[in-house]
């Protein structure tokens, strides 16, 4: 048997007690952090916790090279991530793959950025449109900087529809954590080149630490929060499409958006 479990937000204590009974009657566990991780805790933390061994998985062992997953024929596994498990598309690969192994799974969810964000901002969860994620800039062969454009044309096509737009920041074992500053000058500099008015007076959420005693929470132009200190990772942006009253309200009363948003739908 494999079981997935998700280990929450931010630290050891966010294990759901289903969660954690699993892993303490596992034989095996494993994880992976190079999707995400638990910035307020450490692999001993977890240990600790659980009384049993931690197996760090590289992204070849996930997604090339699985030869563990034998170990879940015979044994009982478990597979661990943070945040929500199966929220990325390489952890349902593998759901698969154990399935053409023949070995039975179970999913053990475990909270979400996908819904801390609605709670945090005060942004409605039905609105949301795809979402996306900014990488880091690369080096061409010919030495030219690139910067992915698909983020910028994923905002524009759900604000066309009136959603707003989840933003993932890169994560990257040689370039670190992104942070919204970075992901927002990014941002920036496509609509200095297109024009397109996408970000041009964009009311933008940035959010570090969700899950913690303390998270940063602020909302307010994309130009003002890109110089705004966020502290610490993990960061997530979040861009509004046209905002409900009740958003604008939250994002004014508690995360300190400036007041004529706010204005403006009254008039």
């Amino acid at each position: 048997m494999l079981t997935f479990i998700g280990l929450g937000l931010f630290d050891e204590k966010d294990i759901s007690l289903k969660g954690l009974e699993a892993i303490k009657n596992a034989d095996m566990v494993f994880a992976e952090f190079y999707t995400s991780r638990l910035m307020g805790s450490t692999i001993e933390e977890l240990e600790k916790l659980y009384g049993k061994t931690v197996h760090i998985l590289s992204r070849e062992d996930v997604e090339i090279s699985p030869e563990w997953l034998a170990e879940a024929k015979e044994k009982n596994v478990v597979f661990l991530t943070g945040g929500d498990t199966m929220v990325s598309t390489t952890h349902v690969d593998l759901r698969l793959r154990a399935k053409n192994l023949g070995i039975g799974t179970k999913l053990i969810h475990g909270s979400s950025i996908a819904s801390a964000i609605c709670g945090l901002s005060g942004l409605q969860n039905y609105r949301f449109g795809k979402a996306s994620t900014i990488p880091h800039p690369y080096t061409s062969i010919r030495g030219k900087t690139i910067i992915s454009e698909t983020p910028y044309d994923t905002i524009k096509l759900n604000k066309e529809h009136n959603m707003h737009t989840l933003v993932f920041l890169d994560i990257d074992k040689d370039k670190g954590y992104m942070t919204v500053n970075q992901a927002l000058s990014l941002l920036l500099e496509i609509e200095e080149r297109r024009g397109e008015g996408v970000m041009e007076n964009a009311i933008v959420v940035g959010i570090a630490r969700a899950g913690s005693d303390e998270p940063v929470v602020k909302a307010g132009y994309a130009h003002y929060l890109r110089e705004a200190d966020f502290g610490d990772p993990l960061h997530i942006l979040v861009v509004p499409a046209s905002l409900h009253f009740i958003e604008a309200e939250a994002l004014v009363k508690l995360l300190g958006a400036p007041q004529e948003i706010l204005d403006e739908l009254d008039d």
